[in-house]
């Protein structure tokens, strides 16, 4: 999948632009806090029908303005979003509307590599089911509708439990813990899937980046691991009445991150951390690669807090061919430089500078 024009109006600090985009590498430099990551996220936002960085859909409209617009052309594919202050946003492709944002989900593979990736490590197990459900949604549509039913269930139950004049129905209470336990059994097994296939490419990746300095591992843990996932939720329910929401579930699952047999977040250096991160997110792009369509790759500040070899390590991998289009921001010239010198590939390179972009 190739963007090769991207239209861009009022959108974060970015007024108005239309850029002409490279099959290949497409390099933006500029200082921090110029615009640069909100090219990145616009493109992200064409995919995802969301920004990568804000919650909230009316936070992405420049200041003073009372609209944005994003308008991108992959070949024949055309993908337009739009929205106005308080009222919904519009998704279309090829001029006609979707009925359903998810629909639009996993049309134009992304993989997105961003400095708050740290929080993969540093924050809670929420990040990382994000991880996995971000890639597989892109695989499988039927996951987001799982997922959905199995959210659901999950709060009506917790509503349930929160009751506090009247004690629960417990016929009402296991018919909401059977749908969260048949969608819950069925979401874990395509995220154990999906990290079977992950953890080797993982695992190549980071050795490749670290030069085998160091060893690492990855391991998926769920409440589907202790038996049948209706009977770890009905075992204790006694316990979630008395806190009145439900501790178990695959809303609880999580990923250990490991160096050297120790918690990453604990021992991990701010070079380790980056290379981990680095590493999952282009094993993500080996497992979407699989589906017949190169992800399209953006790398946003990735050379930050990594020593000389690790950058080059990178350099090698993103300048092979094993990558398709890809969008890489840095405020070091010398970086860009690096990986544009070790081939012969197409690429642009743009200026940006307080939102205006110039070739």
């Amino acid at each position: 999948m190739v963007l090769e024009k991207l239209q861009i109006i009022n959108y974060k600090n970015i007024a108005e632009t239309t850029l002409d985009l490279s099959p290949k590498i497409n390099c933006f430099i500029g200082q921090n806090g110029v615009g640069k990551t909100n090219v990145l996220d616009a493109v992200y936002y064409l995919s995802f029908c969301h920004s990568a960085t804000c919650p909230i859909d009316s936070q992405v409209i420049r200041h003073g303005q009372d609209f944005f617009m994003l308008e991108g052309e992959y070949g024949e594919l055309s993908i337009h979003c739009s929205m106005k202050r308080g009222q919904k946003k519009h998704l279309k492709r090829n001029k006609k509307e979707y009925k359903r944002l998810s629909e639009h989900i996993g049309l134009i593979p992304i993989v997105f590599v961003a400095p708050s990736d740290t929080l993969l490590i540093e924050g809670g197990s929420e990040e990382r089911r994000r991880l996995m459900d971000v890639v597989i949604s892109q695989q499988d549509r039927t996951y987001i509708d799982a997922l959905n039913r199995y959210n659901k269930a999950l709060q009506q139950r917790n509503a349930l439990l929160k009751q506090e004049e009247q004690e629960p129905d417990p016929e009402l209470l296991s018919l909401w813990e059977e749908q969260m336990a048949q969608e819950g059994e069925r979401i874990y097994e395509k995220r154990r899937t999906f990290i079977a296939e992950m953890e080797p490419l993982f695992q190549q990746f980071y050795q490749t980046i670290s030069g085998c300095r160091e060893q690492v591992s990855l391991t998926y843990v769920s409440h589907c691991q202790r038996g049948p996932l209706l009977e770890v939720i009905q075992r204790d329910r006694w316990k979630d009445r008395a806190v009145g929401y439900s501790l178990h579930g695959i809303h609880r699952d999580d990923l250990e991150f490991m160096l050297a047999g120790h918690p990453m977040k604990r021992e991990g250096s701010q070079g380790q951390n980056k290379t981990f991160v680095i590493a999952l997110k282009l094993a993500q792009f080996e497992i979407l690669s699989k589906g017949g369509k190169k992800p399209i790759l953006l790398l946003d500040d990735i050379f930050d807090k990594l020593d000389a070899s690790r950058v080059e390590q990178i350099v090698g991998l993103v300048a092979g061919e094993g990558f398709g289009q890809i969008f890489i921001t840095d405020t070091n010239r010398e970086h860009l430089d690096q990986i544009l010198s070790q081939g012969n590939f197409d690429y642009k390179l743009f200026h940006v500078d307080n939102g205006e972009i110039n070739v």
